[in-house]
């Protein structure tokens, strides 16, 4: 296993997963889950407002029936109005959830840069306990970083509490494939497409290419959602970003090496600092991934926390890896 050491010391102290970012909403459904020791570790600094982490103000349109905007930034849609898999019923916000019932998941394209040469496409999760989104921390600067370096970027805003972890994956497998769909218009080929995710949006990103890549079907997990055309489209993913975050459920990184092998996982980039409270839980959890035979790239920080971002001089590093790993595609 390869550990690249970044001897930095933190100049400032990267904040903790917490935030929200959303737009205008409609529909929902499924069960809370405890929180968990992950959740308290995300939750350790104080919620932004929800004007400062709002990406978007208004989605222009869904998925399926809008054609993407190269070279403009743009929000969809990820599901047709009534049309969204789920298991949750969610009708009345009782318990204080950031997102009301009629939230729609949704992404959000940041272009590469016109003169810029394109290198692959990158779907990011925010962290944020599947309390919250921290758009303004993990997504919407480290989306801006990824596009100038050559990658198409888009920030999935996935669903949180009281939903589950595995709609909120279908929400990003549905997004993998609208990439994938229009990898033509969007200058990229139709392999080289990447997940990322911080924290719990790294947890996520782990459930979905563990459960709901290639074709499956979200009708596995809502019998009465009607499949559409870009269900037919592979949500598979080329590589993973594992940015303080592991392969597991809640706060407990999966050790099982039989059960990793089985998920036939893509070559894997972990990040993370060596003063995060999971720090032991990233190198178990590395270690399992690769001797399940995942190639697996580690990227240390010298005394950063939990919650750093953009910050620590990582993204150059993940974007060396990424050429090559799309180089080799």
């Amino acid at each position: 296993m390869k550990r690249l050491l970044a001897l930095l010391l933190a100049a400032s102290l990267g904040l903790a997963a917490c935030g929200n970012g959303s737009p205008p909403s409609e529909t929902g459904g499924t069960d809370a889950a405890p929180q968990s020791a992950a959740e308290s570790a995300e939750s350790m600094e104080p919620e932004p407002s929800l004007e400062s982490t709002s990406i978007s103000t208004k989605a222009e349109g869904t998925v399926a029936s809008s054609k993407p905007t190269p070279g403009e930034k743009q929000s969809l849609y990820l599901w047709e109005e009534g049309n969204v898999p789920a298991v949750t019923e969610y009708t009345v916000n009782n318990g204080g959830y950031s997102d009301d019932p009629d939230f729609r998941p949704y992404l959000t394209y940041f272009p590469v840069p016109e003169g810029t040469e394109v290198k692959g496409a990158v779907l990011i999760c925010a962290g944020g306990a599947f309390q919250y989104r921290s758009d303004w921390n993990e997504g919407t600067p480290v989306a801006e970083d990824l596009s100038r370096l050559g990658y198409q970027s888009f920030v999935v805003d996935y669903r949180l509490r009281p939903y589950t972890q595995g709609e909120g994956a279908l929400d990003l497998a549905r997004a993998v494939r609208f990439v994938r769909s229009h990898a033509e218009e969007y200058g990229i080929e139709e392999q080289d497409i990447a997940v990322m995710g911080f924290s719990a949006g790294g947890i996520l990103a782990g459930e979905m290419l563990r459960n709901f890549d290639g074709t499956v079907s979200p009708a596995v997990l809502d019998p009465d959602y009607v499949p559409d055309a870009l269900d037919e489209v592979s949500a598979d993913a080329a590589a993973d970003g594992m940015i303080y975050s592991f392969y597991g459920r809640l706060s407990v990184g999966t050790t099982d090496v039989d059960s990793l092998r089985e998920a036939d996982l893509p070559p894997t980039f972990y990040c993370y600092g060596t003063r995060d409270p999971f720090y032991d839980q990233f190198l178990a959890n590395a270690d399992a991934v690769e001797e399940a035979g995942v190639p697996v790239e580690q990227f240390q920080l010298d005394d950063m926390p939990h919650g750093f971002g953009n910050q620590g001089g990582w993204i150059p590093a993940y974007d060396q890896w990424l050429t090559q790993i799309f180089e080799e595609n």
